[in-house]
C-alpha cells in the first residue's frame, strides 16, 4: 500500500474536500500513497479551506486553477449538478492530456462526464461510502472510454486506502448507489430505533447504543468472515419458542423486508435523475 501514487513533480487534487473528499485524502495521506507537498485541494468557503488545510496540513483553496496544470490526478467530489461547470473550469485552466479524472458524484456516468470534458481523458468512476472515514468503506469503480488497466490500478488503491474496492460494470451504479452509498443512513436508521427499544423497556441510553453498535459490527463480521447466508446466521439464534423468534415475528408483521427494498427502490430511483441533472 506505500507505493506512491504520482511521478515525480506531479500533484493530486481534490476538487471538493467535503466529507467524503478529505476522507479519501486522509486515507492516502496515513498510507503513504503521496505526501502533503504533492497534494492540494478546494473547498466553497474560506474557513471550510482554513479547516481541510488545518485538518490535513495541505494546500487548500477556492480557486484552483494555477494548480490544475501540474495535476497528474483529479479526483472530483462535488455534487453532481456541478459536474458541467467543473469540467468547464478544468478544461479553461488547461488540465494535461494524460491526467487521470476520478468522479464520486452520484448519478453522473463515466459517458457523460468525458462528453463534459470534450477531451480524451481517462475517467474512473466511483462510488464511496461514508465508512471510508473511518477506514472501513466500501467502493465500487469502473472505467470509462479512455481508462487502462493502469487507470483502474492507481483508483483501487485509492479507494483500498479507506476500506474495501471493487471493480464492476458500470450499469449496476444506481444501484449500488442506493444500496451502500445510502445504505449507512439505513443502517444508522436501524441504530437508533434499537436503541430507542431499549430505552422503552428500560436500559440506559448509552448502553443501550453501545449494545446495539456492537452488535451490528458483530453481525457484519459473521456474514464476513463465515460466509454463512444471513437467514443460516439467524437460525441459530432463533431458538424454538424464544424470544428471538417472538421479536423477529413482529418485524415481519411490520413488513421489514419490503419497507427496506422500497427505500433501496426508491434511492435507486432519485439517483438516475441525479444523473440526468435533475433533482
Amino acid at each position: 500500500m506505500s507505493e506512491a501514487l504520482l511521478s515525480s513533480g506531479r500533484t493530486l487534487g481534490v476538487i471538493g474536500a467535503g466529507v467524503m473528499g478529505s476522507a479519501l485524502l486522509k486515507g492516502m495521506l496515513n498510507h503513504g500513497l503521496l505526501t502533503r507537498q504533492q497534494a492540494w485541494a478546494t473547498a466553497k468557503t474560506e474557513a471550510s479551506c482554513v479547516e481541510v488545510a488545518q485538518s490535513l496540513g495541505i494546500t487548500t483553496v477556492r480557486e484552483y486553477e494555477e494548480l490544475v496544470a501540474d495535476a497528474e490526478i483529479l479526483l472530483i467530489a462535488v455534487k453532481p449538478a456541478q459536474a458541467q461547470k467543473v469540467a468547464d473550469r478544468l478544461k479553461q485552466a488547461g488540465m494535461r492530456k494524460d491526467a487521470l479524472l476520478i468522479s464520486v458524484l452520484a448519478g453522473v456516468t463515466t459517458a457523460r462526464f468525458e462528453e463534459f470534458l470534450g477531451a480524451e481523458n481517462a475517467v474512473v468512476r466511483a462510488m464511496p461510502n461514508t465508512p471510508c472515514l473511518v477506514g472501513h468503506g466500501i467502493t465500487v469503480y469502473c472505467g470509462g472510454r479512455w481508462a487502462t488497466e493502469k487507470h483502474l490500478e492507481v483508483a483501487q488503491k485509492i479507494f483500498l486506502s479507506v476500506g474495501k474496492a471493487l471493480e464492476v460494470e458500470e450499469h449496476y451504479f444506481n444501484a449500488i448507489t442506493a444500496l451502500s452509498g445510502s445504505g449507512p443512513a439505513y443502517m444508522y436508521l436501524v441504530m437508533e430505533s434499537l436503541a430507542d427499544a431499549g430505552v422503552r423497556v428500560g436500559l440506559p441510553r448509552d448502553l443501550a447504543m453501545e449494545l446495539v453498535a456492537q452488535t451490528m459490527l458483530g453481525s457484519a463480521k459473521m456474514v464476513q468472515q463465515t460466509g454463512r447466508h444471513p437467514a443460516a446466521l439467524r437460525d441459530d439464534v432463533t431458538t424454538p419458542a424464544g424470544c428471538t423468534i417472538g421479536g423477529l415475528l413482529m418485524l415481519e408483521d411490520g413488513k421489514i423486508r419490503s419497507v427496506l427494498a422500497r427505500a433501496v427502490e426508491e434511492a435507486t430511483r432519485i439517483v438516475e435523475q441525479l444523473g440526468k441533472g435533475k433533482s
